[in-house]
This record gives C-alpha cells, structure tokens and sequence, in this order.
C-alpha cells in the first residue's frame, strides 16, 4: 500500500493519499477522528456543483460503473492495515487514532451509484467481519435521489446497520440554492426529500455558512432555511452538522467566500437551538 509520508490533518482531504481507486483515509474535523472515506465518483462528476466544493475537475454527471470487487479488496485491506498495521501510528495524530465512522463521500454524489444499495450491503458485510461493527456507517449526500426505489433500499440497510445520513441543506430559497449549490430546485421539494430520508434512516441536515462577498447570513437568509428545516419536519431529524470553510474551494465561485468567525457561526447555531434542534458547530 503506497502512501505519501505526513501526517494527515483535518485541512488535507487528498483522495490520493493511498493508492486506491475507492478508499481514502482522512481526519474528520466533524467525526473528530479517522474516517475511512468510500469514493464513489473517481470520475469527478455530480449532479450538483457547490461554490465551496473542494473537488478540483469537478464535472456535472453521475458516478460511474462501480468494480465492486476492487471496491470491496480495497476497503478489507485497508480497514485491515488500520486495525493490525502501521497507518495509524506513523499518518495519524495521536488524538485521533481512532475509526470513528466509514462515510459514502468522496468526489461527487454517491447516490448516483446505479448500484448503490448493494454497494451499500458489500460495506457492511466487510465491517462487520473486521470486527468493526460499533462503526456507524454514514452516508454525506446531497439527497438529490431519495425518491429513486435503489438509493431507498441502501437507506433502510444503512438504518438497520446502525448508520445514519447527513444530507445537505444550506439555504432555504430556490435563488439561494441556484447561488450556493449550482442547482435549479423547487425548495419544498427538497423539504420533502428531506422528510422521507428522515423516515427510512436516522438523518443529520449538514449545512455550510459563510460569508458572500464579505456579507454574513442575513436574518432573511436563516429565517428561510429555518421554515425550509420546519417544512421537513423538526422532529424528525436528530440535528444539524452546522460548519464553516476549513478547506480551499477549486470552483470558480471561490471568489465569493469568506470564512464566518467561531462566534458568527455560534449565533446562527443558537437560533436553530431556540428551534429545539440538537446542533453541532465545526467553525
């Protein structure tokens, strides 16, 4: 297993760093450890295109054909070298030695997968026979193909496997959205994404803030994305992931953003806790 020789951190999210077409190791700032990443887009390629996506190359399209087979070798051999090898100890800091979960993410949309669900039911079984079964799975998605039957499926295995979803929402309005995420949607149908991901597999909203051309979130601006959050249905979700800009944006829109401040962040996470949210911040 070839790997470059520093120690990985939190602002380093190279899918290179091991030779792997699939796997990739990083230090989750949010999971406060290692995650074991599952790349389903080599190829580059999503559906959305976010101004803060640190994707260089991104490309509209869906994932590719999967080899579930290389897939599947190189997720055992790596969890493998984590458990009995020496990854840990010589490209991990020492307070973060830790498998804290395996996470569908990587260079795209993973539910573009057309074989998502069983891909899915591959990375269980591989867990589970590491001995790794307390390791929550998660999916980080943009929710975009909920309503298809196969990325249902994988969310019912995710949920019976003690895994959970982060699905992004970062704003509330369909111009915000068309600004942030470079996609043209309805929000309520988006809300309603939301809500039927939530009843199929236990889901955390993931949302990103910033500034925009020196411009903090307006009161308008969260108050939007707070009825948006209130349209999916509050109760049904078990929080929000709120975070910053900790990595450099390889889109043209990088341009426009500017970091929010630990405080700002703060003050928008308490207006989602007044909601009864559970919200945890990562400036």
């Amino acid at each position: 297993m070839n790997t470059r020789q520093q120690m990985l951190t939190v602002t380093d999210h190279n899918r290179s760093y091991i030779d792997m077409t699939y796997v990739y190791p990083v230090v989750s700032r949010r999971a406060r450890g290692v995650s074991v990443g599952i790349n389903l887009n080599p190829n580059n390629a999503c559906n959305w295109h976010c101004a803060y996506c640190q994707v260089p190359g991104l490309v509209r399209g869906a994932a590719p054909v999967i080899d579930e087979a290389l897939l599947g070798r190189e997720l055992e051999g790596f969890l493998h070298e984590l458990i009995h090898g020496r990854f840990m100890a010589e490209h991990v800091p020492e307070d973060a030695r830790v498998i804290r979960d395996i996470a569908f993410s990587g260079n795209g949309e993973p539910t573009g997968c057309a074989t998502f669900s069983r891909i899915v039911k591959l990375v269980v079984e591989i867990r589970d026979a590491a001995g790794l079964g307390h390791v929550p799975i998660r999916l980080i998605t943009n929710g975009s193909q909920v309503d298809k039957a196969d990325v249902q499926a994988g969310l019912c295995l995710l949920a019976e496997a003690g895994g959970e979803v982060w699905f992004k929402l970062d704003a509330g309005t369909q111009a915000d959205i068309a600004r942030i995420n470079g996609v043209s949607i309805r929000p309520e149908s988006h809300a309603r994404r939301l809500a039927l991901c939530a009843s199929l597999c236990p889901t955390w909203v993931q949302t990103c803030m910033f500034r925009w051309d020196g411009e903090v979130p307006s009161e308008g601006f969260v108050g939007s994305y707070l009825t948006l959050l209130e349209q999916a249905g509050l109760a049904s979700l078990k929080g929000v992931l709120l975070y910053g800009l900790a990595r450099q944006s390889f889109q043209p829109e990088a341009i426009h953003l500017q970091q929010l401040s630990a405080d700002e962040l703060e003050a928008i996470a308490g207006r989602l806790r007044q909601k009864g949210l559970a919200v945890a911040v990562s400036p």
